[in-house]
């Protein structure tokens, strides 16, 4: 009786273990998704004459 009832619980804790296994790598994929896209969005942007730099911008001919 004692064996079947360590072995229930073995199982049970083994799938919770791979349930949260589970949910801990897709919380990671997502995470590193969202950081990718933040980081794309956070380049610098050019300024209208092409330049990035913003002492140059709106001096034309100079």
């Amino acid at each position: 009786m004692i064996d079947e009832n360590e072995k229930s619980a073995r199982q049970a804790k083994t799938s919770r273990d791979d349930r949260l296994k589970s949910a801990l790598r897709e919380n990671l994929k997502r995470r590193k998704l969202q950081a990718r896209e933040r980081a794309a969005g956070a380049e610098p942007s050019p300024n209208d004459d092409g330049s990035l730099d913003e002492g140059t911008a709106g001096k034309a001919g100079t």
